[in-house]
């Protein structure tokens, strides 16, 4: 283990200082957002696998970002306002006056109804099935854009603002925007200009015609390729990261320690780390298993969550026990129901989940040591995580241990993350670990995990379960301002979820990240929660974060 750590941290420390030195200088800012073993060009926003992950935010600005850590206020970018209709079945965004591409062409309300009438033209760009909830989209002058919902809908803005908005004057042209490598972009946001390129670094440097240049002191960003977490703690011990998002073991000795004056990290709960199972893989036999609620809930009682979160999370997630898998970071929302009726289910008790595989027929049918289905088919499970990614590999290693000693046949596989996105969003998998970004409200969680709409076009649907009820109530909640109906509706949709627990929570991840104050100020930190400043692609408030930098003085 030393060996190989040590050989990252090298490789890493070689990769780097093959950058020029006026990277680490200035206002060139070095961050890494992404693990991959090599960058292809890819800038298509509406890619889920293949597009470079400062792509969305960074090279296409939202509408408007809202703020989960300040109950989901708006910070207004391409669009100046909103407003809902009181009868919630359309909402009205204004854009802002002068808005223009980074081409010089000018961004409209021709270019916003462009993008959706092209999302409806090719749905799978549709990576977060709005057109379904959308009966027209109109231009109201040059400047605002009416959006007409199918059925009403008050949270509606959170969901509009989540699709990039691309150049009418070029995606028009696109024969196939599916598989457009879009090497060169256009767009809106304030990095658009791709400088450099190579396998191994790339720059993305100021948009020219940018609306908000005045509040952007950072004149580019530098992603070096960096392969695994392990590389990432070496770039960001020797001080060549200035902004990062990854798993750093022991941080305070490992990082904070190398550099305490500059090297800093804050960590707040956020996403759902759960195991899932692909009800609709190819393999027969463990299908069903897979799809037996008691098959799931005897696995659920295998896993040592807290083993998982003090070992391979060096003690940073916080458990989740939930079988309605929403947790104490919704605790606001919690129906006191699902921890009476279910509780049970989410507790690691090794002897009670073997007793209910015992019970429910998974007995070693054929004498090999391992489980069958009831009808004497065997199981084979395949745990599938992103190589590199050293927690959740450590974190099924915990759960391989205990799952074998109940009995079942069970193996791990990292391919890299992008085949293993693939994999999920297809279903084409047997088990994995999955991570789902947190928000303001338990509707988007439950929305982006379960969405019919969205299978095969977004891996947080990997376990590809669906329930009708379900999706009627999360349809009323959203149609509604009443609060005591909305909570009606939540609690049932949580004692529905946490019955058939078609995922198996684990922990909420911390937000994971660190930062290095010696080139740049303005970073957000627990004194100053201004937003979730994490340069994940999952999250659109790390815009804010970079127009709130500014280089230090020399």
């Amino acid at each position: 283990m030393l060996r190989t750590s040590l050989f990252a941290a090298l490789s890493a420390a070689a990769l780097l200082s093959a950058i020029p030195a006026q990277a680490q200088e200035g206002n060139v800012l070095t961050l890494s957002s992404e693990q991959t073993t090599t960058f292809v060009r890819n800038f298509n926003p509406f890619g889920q696998t293949s597009a470079r992950y400062t792509t969305l935010d960074f090279i296409y600005e939202p509408l408007v970002v809202f703020n989960r850590l300040k109950g989901n206020t708006p910070h207004y970018r391409l669009a100046e306002s909103f407003e809902l209709a009181d009868d919630l079945k359309s909402i009205t965004f204004t854009l802002r006056d002068g808005l223009m591409w980074s081409d010089g062409e000018p961004l409209t309300a021709d270019d916003v109804v462009f993008t959706y009438d092209y999302i409806k033209k090719f749905p799978a760009l549709d990576f977060i099935s709005v057109s379904a909830q959308l009966a027209s989209v109109e231009k109201v002058d040059d400047r605002t854009v009416r959006f007409n919902l199918n059925e009403p809908n008050s949270l509606i803005a959170n969901t509009i603002v989540g699709m990039p908005i691309v150049p009418q004057h070029v995606w028009a042209d696109i024969a196939d925007p599916v598989t457009f490598a879009n090497e060169n972009p256009v767009g809106s946001g304030p990095m658009t200009e791709i400088t450099r390129f190579t396998p191994q670094v790339y720059e993305q440097c100021r948009n020219p015609h940018y609306w908000d240049a005045d509040n952007l002191q950072v004149d580019c960003l530098r992603m070096p390729q960096l392969a695994d977490n392990p590389q990432v703690l070496a770039a960001l011990a020797d001080g060549s990261l200035d902004w990062a998002t990854s798993f750093v073991p022991d941080i305070d000795n490992t990082f904070v320690a190398k550099d305490p004056e500059h090297h800093k990290y804050w960590f707040t709960p956020s996403s759902l780390v759960s195991f899932q199972l692909s009800q609709v893989t190819p393999d027969e036999n463990n299908r069903k298993a897979f799809t037996d609620v008691n098959f799931r809930r005897a696995l659920s009682m295998l896993i040592d969550r807290q083993t998982i979160v003090d070992i391979a999370g060096y003690g940073y997630p916080l458990v989740n026990e939930d079988p309605a898998s929403l947790g104490q970071l919704y605790s606001a929302f919690a129906n006191p129901e699902v921890e009476t009726e279910y509780g049970k289910y989410g507790k690691f008790d090794l002897d009670a989940g073997t007793a209910l595989l015992d019970e429910s027929g998974y007995v070693d049918a054929d004498g090999d040591g391992f489980r069958d289905n009831p009808d004497g088919t065997p199981i084979a499970i395949e745990v599938m995580v992103p190589n590199g990614w050293t927690d959740w590999i450590d974190a099924v290693q915990i759960a391989m241990e205990t799952m074998t000693e109940a009995g079942l046949n069970v193996k791990m596989s990292t391919p890299e993350a992008a085949v293993w996105t693939s994999s999920l969003i297809a279903g084409d998998y047997s088990m994995t670990l999955n991570a789902l970004a947190s928000a303001a409200n338990p509707y988007f969680p439950y929305i982006r995990s379960f969405n019919p709409d969205d299978f095969g076009k977004s891996r947080f649907t990997a376990p590809h379960w669906q329930n009708a009820e379900v999706m009627e109530l999360l349809g009323k909640y959203t149609q509604t301002k009443d609060a005591a109906e909305q909570k009606t509706a939540m609690d049932r949709i949580q004692m529905i979820v946490a019955e058939a627990m078609p995922i198996i929570p684990v922990y909420n991840s911390p937000s994971f990240y660190e930062y290095n104050t010696s080139r740049f100020t303005g970073w957000a930190d627990a004194d100053d929660p201004k937003y979730s400043p994490v340069v994940s692609n999952a999250n659109p408030a790390r815009l804010l974060q970079l127009l709130d930098l500014e280089p230090v003085a020399k």
